[in-house]
């Protein structure tokens, strides 16, 4: 009697099939992302999905990461590319306004929207910190420009950071709520009306 040989395992795109966990991830939440649906969007099965990513959980981190390093670009790009923390912000808030509310992804921020309504401390957690990274960094720029004299010197630094902070995830919740690219670019240029200028001739 001929043994019958056991079949090679399913092969797969492994950058692809993140791809689709991410938007998966990112349209849903974490918490409403099921097993189910991440091997229906990926085009693997539960086996697969353990033995390439881990857990659930481990998947999330590494969407997290693959996410900050490409859709999630933007905001550093921006403020390393501008001279002064002024202009950073204020272009990093209208690149928001088009970036979420591309129709070529699901709305608004995963970094920001993925942790809502979820019971896992460690996603919240994580999440959460690197919201408040961003923040910190926004400090970090307003505080070297203060310093310098390219903004005056009883601008807060702490409290423009939390501003914009509050700015961005507000921006990022309107646009899963329905708010239109141009609604939020003018919401991007209200933002900037409470910002101090940059001091003459610096």
């Amino acid at each position: 009697m001929e043994t019958k040989q056991r079949g090679r395992p399913r092969s797969f795109d492994r950058k692809a099939a993140l791809q689709q966990a991410t938007l998966a991830f990112w349209a849903q939440g974490y918490e409403a992302t099921s097993i189910a649906d991440l091997t229906r969007v990926m085009g693997i099965g539960a086996p697969s999905l353990y033995a390439a990513f881990g857990d659930k959980r481990a998947l999330f981190a590494e969407v997290v990461e693959t996410y900050g390093a490409t859709y999630g670009t933007f905001g550093a790009q921006v403020m390393d590319e501008e001279p002064t923390a002024r202009r950073g912000v204020a272009r990093l808030l209208h690149e928001a306004a088009w970036e979420y509310t591309d129709p070529s992804h699901p709305p608004g921020c995963l970094v920001i929207s993925a942790g809502e309504n979820c019971t896992s401390t460690q996603v919240v957690d994580a999440l959460r910190e690197q919201r408040i990274q961003n923040v910190r960094e926004f400090q970090r720029r307003i505080q070297v420009d203060v310093t310098a004299g390219v903004l005056p010197a009883h601008a807060d630094a702490g409290v423009l950071a939390r501003y914009t902070g509050v700015v961005v995830q507000g921006m990022s919740h309107q646009a899963r709520d329905g708010a239109s690219r141009a609604e939020l670019e003018a919401v991007a240029e209200l933002a900037m009306r409470a910002w101090p200028e940059e001091v003459a001739g610096t």
